[in-house]
């Protein structure tokens, strides 16, 4: 679900991430710092948010954080799979390209979805279809296509279609 954007903050989200990563490089929570970060994390998005699209509502935050924990654990357990079939000289590859059928309509998620596919090892999200249905992956080892669409539609696909709603 999409809702109409406020005039002071369009985008709140963005606000407090600016006012974060601000404070962050400035390695201080100064009163000043803390002004000036706060200026900028309004400022901005009042001046960007016309070139934005409505980004759908985090519904569920604390799935998102559950969602991100499991990604980040993804992806260290990928690469320790992705470097054992690399240094295993008897190994034998098995790529793919995947058409995998979206759940998902809103483009925000599926953005979310084909960025974490693309930042786990051994998996890229190499082209979303102009009718924004499927998304085309390459896979560097692919024993079964069924199971890999499975396996994403249950590990992120899903979580996303419930922490956004949509």
């Amino acid at each position: 679900m999409i809702k109409k954007r406020s005039r002071l903050l369009p985008t709140p989200m963005l606000s407090v991430l600016l006012l974060i990563v601000w404070l962050m490089l400035q390695n201080s929570v100064a009163p000043g710092q803390l002004l000036l970060g706060a200026v900028l994390a309004i400022a901005i998005p009042m001046l960007t948010y016309r070139f934005w699209e409505p980004q759908p509502d985090l519904q569920k935050p604390w799935r998102l954080i559950s969602y991100f924990l499991r990604v980040i654990m993804d992806i260290i357990i990928a690469n320790l799979q992705v470097s054992l079939l690399i240094l295993n000289p008897r190994a034998k590859f098995r790529p793919a390209f995947v058409h995998y059928p979206l759940e998902l309509e809103e483009k925000f998620p599926i953005t979310l979805l084909a960025s974490t596919i693309t930042l786990t090892p051994g998996t890229v999200s190499a082209y979303l279809t102009l009718d924004g249905r499927h998304l085309i992956i390459h896979a560097l080892d692919v024993e079964d296509e069924q199971e890999l669409i499975d396996e994403i539609r249950q590990r992120y696909e899903r979580p996303l279609k419930e922490i956004f709603e949509c």
